[in-house]
């Protein structure tokens, strides 16, 4: 049920054809959605872009899909803009899901360049055809995967985006990601201790269990990260560990912690000085202490000077969408002056 009594924006369906994913080594379709909200009473001319990443096991459109207990993004952004706490703007949601279960939204040639989709295919596709954003009126926003794609992008694209606020984004690698390798070598090791074996009884499973997903994760953050440039490789995957004895492999592990945003702040912090917005937050019960990092981030930006807002809330990594109430108004007032 809508809890708002304000008229309806209007989703649009673009179908962008890429031409800079043809090259993944998974076989993903390179054909993609991208669902786009324009507000009730606007035609998205001149308006403000956000897009909208989201997180692993999700694509875009499942952000414009009906939704039990709560509201949509679409139904928050009626909500929010038709109260008045929020400036209006066009919001993208592009379908960035992978055979590994979703998407960093970097350049990787196992998964797909997806960060020169997002902004060299993908903003000009919408921008062009809703007439909307362009230089100074481009945010991104994203929660987990999606909050680590949006500090990624707003570290390394400030002459792209303007504003970006990530939820929850991955961050702080040494607790993320190492106290998990043993489940995943134990999963990898019922099937030969091979990543071929693994994935091939992965995908040929009737019914999926979140260790199943756990573990595709890893391989999906591994092909971001830290894909194998042997091409005789099984889709290009690899693991920053030893099979048998669970010891880091430093070369590995190494090219992941180039990507842990806590560790590329302390070089990219002038670039988030050049936002006109940047919001952090994370949950202080968050399950997979992402917390620590967080804060990381926040400490680098406060020891350099630079303005943020950062935000702590008694809760975990789930069901926290409601948090978008604070974020997005912040991002689109920054916008749209």
């Amino acid at each position: 049920m809508r809890r708002t009594s304000h008229p309806a924006g209007t989703v649009h369906r673009i179908m962008v054809d890429s031409a800079v994913l043809k090259s993944n080594r998974l076989g993903d379709p390179t054909n993609r959605i991208v669902d786009v909200y324009v507000p009730h009473g606007h035609d998205g001319s001149g308006l403000p872009l956000l897009v909208d990443l989201v997180g692993y096991t999700a694509g875009g459109p499942a952000h414009t899909a009906w939704k039990n207990f709560g509201e949509n993004v679409p139904e928050r952004l009626d909500r929010l803009i038709g109260d008045g706490k929020m400036a209006p703007v066009v919001v993208a949601f592009p379908d960035c899901f992978t055979r590994l279960g979703g998407n960093q939204y970097v350049d990787s040639p196992v998964m797909g360049n997806w960060e020169s989709f997002l902004i060299s295919e993908m903003l000009p596709a919408v921008e062009t055809q809703i007439k909307c954003g362009g230089t100074g009126k481009r945010g991104v926003f994203g929660k987990s995967s999606g909050g680590f794609g949006a500090l990624v992008h707003a570290m390394r694209h400030p002459d792209v985006w303007s504003a970006a606020a990530s939820h929850s984004g991955d961050a702080g690698f040494d607790l993320l990601y190492l106290g998990d390798f043993p489940d995943v070598l134990r999963a990898l090791a019922k099937n030969e201790s091979s990543i071929e074996a693994w994935m091939n009884a992965f995908e040929a499973k009737p019914k999926l269990d979140g260790k199943d997903t756990m573990t595709l994760m890893f391989l999906a953050q591994a092909a971001s990260f830290d894909p194998d440039p042997d091409p005789a490789s099984y889709l290009g995957l690899r693991l920053p560990v030893t099979t048998d004895t669970c010891e880091i492999i430093p070369e590995r592990w190494e090219n992941w912690l180039k990507w842990d945003p806590a560790l590329m702040v302390e070089k990219h912090f002038d670039a988030i000085g050049k936002l006109k917005a940047f919001y952090l937050e994370c949950g202080t019960e968050d399950q997979y202490d992402i917390l620590y990092g967080t804060r990381r981030i926040h400490r680098t930006l406060e020891a350099k000077g630079i303005a943020h807002r950062y935000e702590e809330f008694p809760d975990n990594h789930s069901g926290v969408d409601y948090r978008m109430d604070l974020s997005l108004p912040y991002l689109a007032d920054a916008l749209s002056r």
